[in-house]
C-alpha cells in the first residue's frame, strides 16, 4: 500500500464537519442566505442534530459527531478489492448499464477524506462535463483568492469632480440598491469638490476578449460577459435560472447609476459613454460583492452562469493573466495544478473552455472532479470547503430541488447537476449507510431523453447511500 500524506492520515475530521445522518440536512457551512436558513431549519426539524452557522472568523462552530472510522466502511463498499471489483462494483456497474445513459459514460467514486477510489470505470476518460465543470472553477477561484475575497465596484473621479467614471470589477451580483449606495458616495465627494455638474463614463476594460459566449448571442443562459452589470444583466425580474438578458449590461448599469446621481442632486450633463479615469481620478466611492464563500455557494446551488463566468475570470486576474474566456481558462487550470492532486496526471486532456461549462469544448475526467470534491474536503484546505457546502441538496435545493422523488437520495445526496443536449453529468457527494462520506462523478453523454438520464444518474447517487 502507498504511504498516506498527512492530510490522508488527518482527513477524517473532515468528514465530521460534513457528514450527514440520512434524511437530514446537516453539512456545517455557510449558512447565510435565505436558502440555507432554510436547509438548516429542515435539518434541525427532522434531526435535532446537525447544522451550524459557520462564517469567517466565527469560532468554535458546531459539528456532528465524527463518522465512523474509514477501515469499517471502506471495507463495507469493496475498496479492499479495488477498482472495478467488489461490492460497490456489483451495485454500481448494472446500474451504469441503463441505456438512458447514452453511448458513452464514466464513472468515479472516492473516499471523501482520503482521497482513496473506491470505484472506477473509464474515469480518466475526458468528456463534456456540462455545468458539473463549475466544481473546478469554484475550486481555482477559491484556491487562488480565498472564501473572504469580496469584488469590488468603483467610483473614481479627478480633483475638480468634473468626471464621475464607473469601473467595473467583475461583480454580476451588483444589485440597484449598491448602486443607489455608490451614488450617495459620489454625490457627497462631489459636493465635497465644489463639483455643480458632472459628466459620467463607465469603465470595462478589466476584462478582454469577446464578450459574448460561444453559444451565441441572446441566449437566456447567461448575459453578455463584462464587468460592469446589475443583477446578471436580468430585466424580467428573475433570480436564477434562464431569463430575459440586456443586450448593453454595462451601459445599462451606467446609466441607472446616472439616474440615481440625480437623485441625489447631482446634475449630470450629457448620457454616459464608455471611457476611462483620468490619470489624476481617485476613488470617491466603492460597494463590495458578498464574499467569494457565498458567491461560490450561490454558483453551485443554481447552476448560476455569469456568476461561474466571473469566478474564472477573478481567477484569472489573480494569476495576472488575461481576463478572458481564454485566459480564464487557463488560468483556471494552472491554479487547479497547484492542488497535489491525489493521483497523477489527472488534468491531462482537460481544456476549461469557459467557467460556467456551456461551452462543448470544456474536457474532464470523472476521476479528476472527484479529486477535486475530496481536496475540499481536506482539512488542510479549509478555504475551499464553500465547493461542498454549495452543493444542491437532492429533493430540497437548487437545481435538485424537483429531483430524486421517491428515492433514496434526499439528504444524504448533494450534488451539481449539468445537462447540455446530449449531455447529462452529476458530481458531488453521498453519505453511505455507515455514516461515510463519499465524492462520486458521473458523465454520460450521446443521451437521447435528459429525464430518463438524470433518473439514471440520481439512481446511481441513491445506490451509494444504501450500498452495504
Amino acid at each position: 500500500m502507498p504511504k498516506l500524506k498527512t492530510w490522508q492520515l488527518t482527513a477524517g475530521s473532515a468528514v465530521a464537519g460534513l457528514a450527514l445522518a440520512a434524511g437530514a440536512v446537516s453539512v456545517a457551512g455557510p449558512w447565510d442566505s435565505g436558502q440555507r436558513k432554510a436547509e438548516r431549519d429542515l435539518a434541525a426539524a427532522r434531526d435535532r442534530t446537525g447544522g451550524a452557522h459557520h462564517v469567517p472568523a466565527r469560532p468554535d462552530p458546531a459539528e456532528p459527531s465524527p463518522a465512523p472510522s474509514a477501515g469499517r466502511v471502506l471495507s463495507a463498499l469493496g475498496a479492499g478489492a479495488g477498482g472495478r471489483s467488489g461490492q460497490l462494483a456489483r451495485v454500481l456497474e448494472p446500474l451504469l448499464a441503463d441505456r438512458a445513459l447514452g453511448s458513452v459514460r464514466s464513472a468515479s467514486v472516492v473516499d471523501a477524506a482520503t482521497g482513496r477510489e473506491l470505484y472506477g470505470s473509464g474515469e480518466r476518460t475526458v468528456l463534456t462535463p456540462a455545468s458539473t465543470v463549475k466544481i473546478a472553477t469554484a475550486v481555482a477561484a477559491l484556491s487562488a483568492l480565498g472564501p473572504d475575497h469580496r469584488i469590488a465596484t468603483t467610483v473614481l473621479a479627478p480633483p475638480d469632480g468634473a468626471r464621475a467614471v464607473l469601473k467595473g470589477g467583475g461583480d454580476p451580483t451588483l444589485s440597484e440598491d449598491g448602486l443607489r449606495a455608490l451614488a450617495a458616495d459620489t454625490a457627497r465627494a462631489l459636493r465635497d469638490r465644489g463639483a455643480r455638474t458632472v459628466s459620467v463614463a463607465y469603465d470595462t476594460s478589466l476584462y478582454a476578449g469577446p464578450d459574448v459566449h460561444p453559444i451565441g448571442r441572446g441566449n437566456e443562459n447567461l448575459a453578455r460577459v463584462t464587468p460592469l452589470m446589475v443583477n446578471e444583466g436580468r430585466t424580467d425580474g428573475s433570480s436564477s435560472g434562464v431569463g430575459d438578458r440586456t443586450p448593453d449590461p454595462a451601459g445599462d448599469a451606467a446609466r441607472a447609476f446616472a439616474d440615481e446621481l440625480r437623485e441625489a442632486g447631482v446634475e449630470v450633463t450629457g448620457e454616459p459613454v464608455s471611457g476611462t479615469a483620468p490619470k489624476d481620478a481617485e476613488p470617491v466611492a466603492k460597494v463590495l460583492s458578498a464574499p467569494l464563500s457565498a458567491l461560490v455557494e450561490r454558483t453551485l446551488t443554481h447552476s448560476d452562469n455569469d456568476l461561474a463566468e466571473a469566478l474564472a475570470r477573478q481567477t484569472a486576474l489573480a494569476a495576472g493573466a488575461e481576463a478572458s474566456f481564454a485566459g480564464a481558462g487557463k488560468a483556471v487550470r494552472d491554479r487547479l495544478a497547484t492542488l497535489d492532486l491525489p493521483a497523477d496526471g489527472l488534468l491531462t486532456g482537460a481544456h476549461f473552455a469557459d467557467g460556467s461549462g456551456l461551452d462543448r469544448n470544456d474536457k474532464v475526467s470523472a476521476r479528476l472532479l472527484t479529486a477535486l470534491l475530496a481536496r475540499a474536503a481536506d482539512p488542510a484546505r479549509p478555504e475551499l470547503r464553500p465547493v461542498l457546502t454549495g452543493l444542491p441538496v437532492a429533493g430540497f435545493s437548487g437545481t435538485l430541488s424537483t429531483r430524486y422523488a421517491g428515492a433514496a437520495g434526499p439528504g444524504p445526496v448533494r450534488a451539481k447537476t449539468g445537462t447540455l443536449s446530449g449531455v447529462n453529468t452529476l458530481a458531488g457527494t453521498a453519505v453511505t449507510p455507515d455514516g461515510r462520506l463519499v465524492a462520486f462523478a458521473f458523465l454520460a453523454g450521446g443521451t437521447a431523453d435528459p429525464a430518463a438520464a438524470q433518473r439514471a444518474l440520481d439512481a446511481l447517487a441513491s445506490a451509494l447511500t444504501e450500498a452495504p
